[in-house]
């Protein structure tokens, strides 16, 4: 495929202006909407056959969140769309100043393996809305879901609006030569570089959706039985392959063996099935080899227990885990979940702050005073106190990292933001023109500019 020629065709479909109108982003999001609805089994059918992931977990994490972002956006579009008035200063009195967003234009958006079909799909979605025209690159890891995606988009739309473009790094760095309006891009922060300084080429504005070691804090004011059966549910949805999962647990040394006591006692009531539709597979052999390494035998509390045919590993907590530990050197991205005992809140503080921020982070406790250190002193891009990941689910939350986990956010708003630029507009009328900007400069000009401005 030539890309250049692709992007060509948006440019010039752009240039049309036919992507602007609120009538015509609308008829988008329904079209979009349609394909959805009509083609659930068969994104439940692709999802299954790369991570063997059951038709109700695919509905809860990759379908449902789709339908409510379009739903969202048909609502809000009116009100995103129209332009703000400002306050005019009186420098530039009399007059009137807006802003205005419009689309950015050509946008790609390279999509991650994890949850193929909503983290390739809500931000085109939230490009449409905002009057771009997409290409997407969707990982080539998920390739059923990529597959299943790429024979959607061009059943139901044109090249010129929307296209998935499939393949592996060769396509990803050929596209990446190619002169964007703006790049999406979610995945590891390894290859959000790569992404970053190939846009650099082109001052291609970019959103980096990363990731990094969410932390966990388990304090001894935290209802037990509440905040271990939320960790217990974030930490192995999707065998733990989510970027906002809680990453490691400190649990104070306190309630440590009454805390550990609880996640078996959850795991085991949660009955998770290797062999059946409820648990999801790890995606490929060298991510399961990469797990299988991080495994400290002598640490296992609970799992370890590997399955390379079906690709799965149980879910597994680790006990006295150190922070010097390789487990804890990496992003886990799998059901591995290590507890750490403390002793010092600010101890705890002090490692997070050292460390790069976090994507999310959580902390279970009902102290106030704790909560209130914790949200003034820890920087992470998004978190919830006693739960965890559901901050994700609220589209009034802007979504996105901080520092090494990323640059940039989106859902609801944030997402039409993202894609749209907000142009300054003043506009004057003819009459009434003040003399004092124009030449020839006096004193006395000056010295009413002064006390216009207000200057001493």
């Amino acid at each position: 495929m030539n890309f250049s020629d692709l992007l060509r065709q948006q440019h010039q479909y752009l240039n049309t202006q036919h992507t602007k109108s609120l009538a015509a982003r609308k008829l988008t999001l329904l079209r979009f909407k349609q394909m959805l609805e009509e083609n659930e089994a068969k994104i439940y059918a692709a999802v299954h056959a790369d991570f063997n992931k059951s038709a109700n977990e695919a509905f809860l994490t990759e379908y449902t969140i789709l339908i409510k972002d379009i739903e969202d956006a048909l609502r809000a579009l009116p009100k995103w769309m129209k332009a703000q008035k400002v306050r005019t200063n009186i420098v530039n009195w009399p007059g009137k100043s807006f802003v205005m967003p419009e689309p950015l234009g050509v946008c790609l958006v390279i999509g991650a393996w994890n949850y193929p079909i909503q983290l390739s799909l809500a931000p085109v979605i939230a490009a449409l809305a905002a009057g771009n025209t997409v290409i997407l690159k969707p990982s080539e890891l998920a390739a059923h879901s990529a597959q299943c995606m790429a024979s959607l988009a061009a059943q139901y739309f044109e090249p010129s609006l929307f296209t998935v473009v499939q393949g592996g790094v060769e396509e990803t760095t050929r596209l990446l030569d190619e002169r964007f309006d703006k790049i999406f891009f979610t995945g590891s922060p390894a290859v959000g570089r790569i992404v970053y300084q190939a846009a650099a080429k082109h001052l291609t504005p970019v959103t980096l959706e990363l990731g990094g070691k969410s932390p966990a804090i388990l304090t001894p004011s935290a209802h037990l039985p509440t905040a271990i059966k939320r960790l217990v549910w974030a930490k192995f949805l999707n065998a733990g392959q989510t970027c906002i999962a809680p990453d490691y647990v400190f649990v104070h040394a306190s309630i440590y063996e009454e805390s550990l006591a609880l996640f078996k006692a959850q795991i085991e009531q949660n009955d998770y099935q290797l062999t059946a539709d409820n648990y999801v597979q790890i995606i490929n052999e060298r991510n399961l080899d990469r797990l299988e390494r991080l495994l400290p035998k002598e640490k296992i509390a609970l799992g370890g227990k590997v399955n390379r045919t079906n690709r799965t590993i149980e879910p597994t907590l680790l006990r006295d885990v150190r922070l010097e530990d390789a487990v804890m050197q990496e992003e886990i991205f799998g059901p591995i979940l290590p507890l750490i005992s403390f002793s010092n809140f600010e101890d705890v503080l002090h490692y997070i702050k050292n460390e790069e921020k976090p994507l999310s982070a959580y902390l279970f406790s009902n102290d106030a005073k704790e909560q209130n250190i914790w949200l003034n002193e820890l920087s992470f891009g998004g978190g919830c106190i006693n739960d965890a990941l559901m901050h994700i689910t609220n589209p009034n939350l802007p979504f996105g990292g901080v520092g090494q986990s990323g640059t940039g956010s989106y859902h609801g708003k944030a997402g039409f933001d993202t894609f749209s630029h907000y142009k300054s507009v003043f506009k004057k009328p003819r009459l009434f023109e003040v003399p004092l900007k124009y030449p020839p400069y006096t004193p006395s000009k000056m010295s009413w500019i002064k006390r216009l401005l207000k200057l001493s």
